[in-house]
């Protein structure tokens, strides 16, 4: 009785888990790691660089682009139960002192400081994302996308094989008062 209570108990929070960050931008699905290494290769990271990761789910792409690139990686995630499991996955390979996860929705976050943003979410997200991208990117920001694409910015790299977009930002304009990381 108590198992099963139990089992029912963890399904529906992972339904939950799985359904609801679909609402708020894109479902959770793992960027698989030949992806995630070419995104990190396209994106021509720089040591001491910031990359934020956008829906970073379980912190593949940051803890890779710690250890790989050296660079300081912020991941912006809605799910609290990724949110608890990514922290504990960069606290295990201890990378605290570089990578920091926030649980927050991702259009509330304040992008200008960010080199590098990464994102793996829906097309109908991107779009929304593309004008928040717009004001807040300093001129040179590059954008990696997976899968999903942003026609506003200029594109200067692409895995077609994998579908790995890398964008460039290209003008400045004014933030529009969201929150720092």
């Amino acid at each position: 009785m108590f198992v099963t209570r139990l089992l029912q108990a963890i399904l529906i929070g992972f339904l939950i888990s799985v359904i609801w960050p679909t609402r708020r931008g894109a479902p959770w699905v793992p960027s698989r790691r030949p992806a995630v290494r070419n995104m990190l290769a396209l994106a021509r990271l720089k040591p001491g660089e910031l990359l934020i990761d956008l829906g970073s789910g379980d912190g593949r792409v940051l803890i890779a682009a710690a250890r790989r690139y050296h660079v300081r990686g912020i991941g912006v995630e809605i799910d609290p139960l990724r949110v608890a499991w990514s922290r504990m996955a960069v606290r295990w390979r201890g990378l605290q002192g570089q990578v920091r996860i926030i649980r927050d929705d991702l259009f509330d976050l304040d992008l200008s400081a960010a080199d590098v943003v990464t994102c793996y979410l829906l097309q109908k997200t991107n779009d929304r994302l593309a004008e928040k991208l717009d004001c807040e990117l300093r001129p040179g920001a590059r954008i990696v996308s997976n899968t999903f694409t942003f026609s506003e910015f200029e594109l200067v790299a692409k895995d077609e094989k994998r579908s790995i977009f890398v964008y460039q930002k290209g003008w400045a304009r004014a933030s529009r008062g969201a929150r720092k990381p």
